[in-house]
């Protein structure tokens, strides 16, 4: 079984890998375009409309979504939801295909060709993120992982912590979402917990996945609080979000920011 472990990865350096070992501290004073694409599936709306929101600084990544931020694909998708991520994979067919990452629809059609964008894409192996969040109870924010979708049934999920903030008890404990998606792949089974821990979520936690041929491990500042399998077998690209979701809205958020700050992401492919 694959333990989460960090002795060989140094800390505190700017990104680099080397496709077995990958370490971005957000050390530096931009986010490295040639591993992190700053928009949200584009692909089904365009590189202007799914902007990210995002800043590098204080040795941080930190997405947020402020008031005038637009609503993601907002013909298509409903509910309304507004999104800043980051991912490490991005790709498309043509305009008016139906060949792109994660579609929400059935027949679902690209909008705006996307060039091929493979800047860490592991297979099996140790993925850490270290973050924090600040959110309300209309936001959430998420680390998940996703298959490259080249091929239609590539498509499972490894979801590693999707917190919602009308899950969080403020200082207290917050319910982690983690497990497997299957989407198109027949082999992954859907299997997702939302896992009571007591953390707070405003703090920073190390989120990660121990991930073999035969099971994902997932734990939570080093402890392994869930198991299941079999994975995917295939590579996968890293998804980093907030979101804010406006039908939800109450009259003590309506002003808040939600914020998603990331402190290090790090990880071992093979």
């Amino acid at each position: 079984m694959l333990t989460v472990a960090w002795t060989t990865l140094p800390g505190k350096e700017p990104c680099r890998h080397d496709g077995a070992v990958f370490v971005d501290d957000f050390d530096g004073p931009a986010l490295d375009r040639s591993v992190w694409l700053p928009h949200y599936l584009p692909a089904w709306s365009s590189r202007d409309a799914t902007r990210a929101t995002y800043e590098v600084r204080d040795s941080a990544l930190h997405l947020s979504i402020p008031p005038d931020h637009p609503v993601w694909c907002p013909e298509d998708h409903h509910p309304p939801m507004r999104v800043s991520g980051v991912q490490s994979g991005s790709f498309s067919g043509p305009v008016g295909s139906t060949v792109g990452q994660q579609p929400f629809l059935p027949g679902q059609t690209v909008k705006e060709h996307q060039p091929e964008l493979w800047g860490w894409t592991p297979r099996f192996g140790t993925v850490e993120v270290r973050m924090r969040g600040l959110v309300t109870p209309r936001s959430m924010f998420a680390f998940w992982m996703v298959g490259l979708e080249k091929r239609p049934e590539e498509s499972a999920e490894i979801c590693v912590a999707e917190i919602f903030g009308d899950a969080v008890v403020p200082g207290e404990s917050a319910a982690v979402g983690m497990g497997l998606h299957s989407f198109r792949d027949p082999t992954v089974p859907e299997d997702f917990e939302a896992v009571r821990l007591p953390i707070d979520v405003r703090d920073h936690h190390d989120y990660a996945v121990g991930w073999t041929p035969d099971e994902v491990a997932f734990s939570v500042d080093g402890q392994v609080v869930r198991r299941c399998g079999p994975p995917p077998s295939y590579p996968v690209q890293l998804m980093l979000a907030v979101f804010d979701f406006p039908e939800k809205a109450g009259d003590d958020d309506l002003d808040a920011v939600p914020e998603m700050v990331v402190e290090r992401v790090r990880g071992t492919s093979g």
